[in-house]
């Protein structure tokens, strides 16, 4: 998995590993695609909301500002947040169920995972050297991608993945750290996206007693929505995130054996040292069930993830039909591996606007 460093004189690059891998990261064509990946709206919906682009940049910040204050590695944290969504679809979670639909109703049982396909995206489909495929990066952060959530054992995962990284083992403290930003990430910033758009209103997040707790906490700040809706919502996230973070620090820090950070040496069936306590993780767990019922599942939400789900559904039978719609690189793949991996790798690398794009031409406007 990892080159020949001396190749590429690395032993005289400034940079340290996980450094060198953040920026391999930032600089791939894949991470760039994200700008225009659905994280909840689509991109068409305007410039305010949050992208996959977006949403992986708020995950390095946390995951950073974790790592630093439990003394971890925090160029590793950042390197696994910024690619742990790269291997996403066009139109967000739907999109890849969707595709993972086509292809096991096609007789392809492997179907499609995106955090597997995040792992295959920097070791396989990001093409940087002339000598190998991916972007050779280090094995933590490769292991940080690929065990980015619990439980690590995947039926589709071929046997080399099991031979390579012990799947009954946790990955890095840093890798259990920037599972948690990523959750705190897209929970804040759904919040925000979603009261922005008029979708969802704090009088209904008022079920949940953590968003009871932040909005008390901007009140004693004196601020109220009198002061503009826009100034309402930047404190509210600021406090939530905070919340979270400091809840996560207090509850994390001493569990945290520095000594065992990169070690792969706690047991997957070990409680994790990074987490909240029980009454807060099931705060949690109410606060995601009232914006998947009142948020994600919103009519305006489930009408665009449908032209999203329409437009996977329509190129991926058109692409099986006649391949030579495939561009050129693809179409050569064809020879070489599976046809429908190549069609569904193809697919999960169009941005959204591409995707309906290409589907429009197809098949007239969606």
């Amino acid at each position: 998995m990892q080159a020949d460093e001396r190749f590429y004189g690395i032993n005289d690059d400034f940079r340290a590993p996980y450094a060198r891998d953040r920026d391999r990261v930032i600089h791939s064509g894949s991470f760039r695609k994200l700008e225009y990946k659905t994280q909840v709206f689509l991109n068409q919906e305007g410039d305010f909301f949050r992208t996959r682009l977006t949403h992986s940049l708020e995950v390095s910040q946390i995951a950073r500002s974790i790592s630093s204050q439990l003394g971890l590695e925090e160029s590793l944290a950042e390197a696994i947040a910024l690619s742990h969504d790269m291997g996403h679809t066009p139109f967000g979670h739907v999109g890849g169920d969707t595709l993972d639909e086509c292809l096991k109703e096609d007789g392809y049982q492997n179907g499609f995972e995106h955090n597997y396909q995040s792992f295959r995206v920097v070791t396989k489909l990001e093409k940087r050297y002339k000598p190998f495929l991916g972007l050779n990066l280090t094995y933590a952060t490769l292991e940080g991608i690929l065990k980015h959530s619990y439980p690590y054992k995947k039926s589709f995962l071929p046997e080399s993945i099991h031979e390579q990284f012990n799947l009954d083992t946790h990955p890095s403290i840093e890798a259990m750290v920037v599972d948690r930003a990523d959750e705190i990430a897209y929970m804040t910033h759904d919040i925000d996206d979603g009261v922005n758009s008029g979708l969802i209103s704090f009088d209904t997040l008022k079920e949940s007693k953590i968003i009871q707790d932040v909005l008390a906490l901007v009140a004693e700040e004196g601020v109220t929505q009198e002061d503009g809706d826009e100034m309402f919502r930047y404190r509210f996230s600021s406090h939530l995130i905070n919340y979270l973070v400091y809840a996560l620090l207090e509850n994390s820090k001493d569990k945290v054996d520095n000594s065992k950070v990169l070690a792969g040496v706690i047991d997957s069936k070990t409680e994790l040292p990074i987490g909240f306590t029980k009454e807060l993780e099931t705060d949690i767990k109410k606060l995601k069930k009232l914006l998947f019922q009142k948020l994600y599942q919103h009519k305006q939400i489930m009408r665009k993830m449908y032209a999203g789900k329409q437009a996977i559904k329509g190129l991926y039978s058109a692409m099986m039909e006649e391949d030579k719609i495939l561009p050129a690189y693809y179409l050569e793949q064809i020879e070489k591996r599976n046809k429908h991996r190549v069609i569904a790798d193809y697919i999960a690398s169009l941005s959204d606007r591409s995707a309906l794009s290409l589907y429009n031409e197809l098949y007239g406007r969606i």
